[in-house]
């Protein structure tokens, strides 16, 4: 059985962002720092080891592409300086928490570099990929995880047009499962405080 799409767009763009697949040797500091940061990585399972991360992206690097479908790194528009990543990709079937029989849904999920936080950055690139993946994939749920104790990614993703429908534990943490129709998510994207991810 063929595995469903995702977005496929090498590149969207917002009022103030790029999403992009390419990536840049001058990427590799950010993208290091977004694995490594202790306050970053807080609702994430904490911080990972430098060493490990290193290796991950500087073989990303040297692809020069992000080594996932439907990811992204967030850069600034004017400088291009990575300020975070995205995924609009693919839930595992074998992952808890799904809202179809089959599993697999779209989960979108986001990050940012602290220095980035509290401008509304991960709500206009959340709104930005789920714009362009509902110009190009058909209708279907979107999920969102997110612990549980992560009070603000909760209210982003309200924003968002998300809605919490059930909890289950995974990475040692109680998971809020958010879910919302690709034609309707989106619609949100002001967020004071944008770091979390979905988990």
């Amino acid at each position: 059985m063929s595995q469903p799409p995702t977005l496929t767009a090498t590149e969207i763009t917002s009022r103030r962002l790029v999403l992009r697949r390419a990536v840049h040797a001058t990427d590799r500091d950010a993208l290091v720092e977004l694995s490594t940061d202790p306050e970053v990585r807080a609702y994430l399972g904490g911080p990972r080891p430098l060493g490990e991360v290193e290796q991950h992206v500087d073989a990303v690097v040297a692809a020069g592409v992000t080594s996932w479908p439907g990811s992204y790194l967030i850069a600034d528009n004017t400088t291009n300086d990575v300020l975070g990543t995205l995924m609009l990709a693919r839930r595992p079937a074998d992952s808890p928490g799904h809202v179809t029989e089959d599993g697999g849904e779209l989960e979108l999920g986001y990050v940012l570099r602290r220095g980035a936080w509290g401008a509304g950055f991960a709500g206009e690139a959340a709104t930005a990929a789920l714009r362009a993946a509902a110009g190009e994939l058909p209708d279907q749920p979107v999920l969102l995880v997110t612990q549980s104790a992560n009070t603000r990614s909760l209210k982003l993703a309200a924003r968002l047009g998300f809605r919490p429908v059930g909890t289950f534990e995974e990475f040692g943490a109680e998971q809020t499962l958010c879910t919302a129709a690709l034609s309707t998510s989106g619609d949100g994207g002001h967020d004071e405080h944008p770091n979390e991810e979905s988990r």
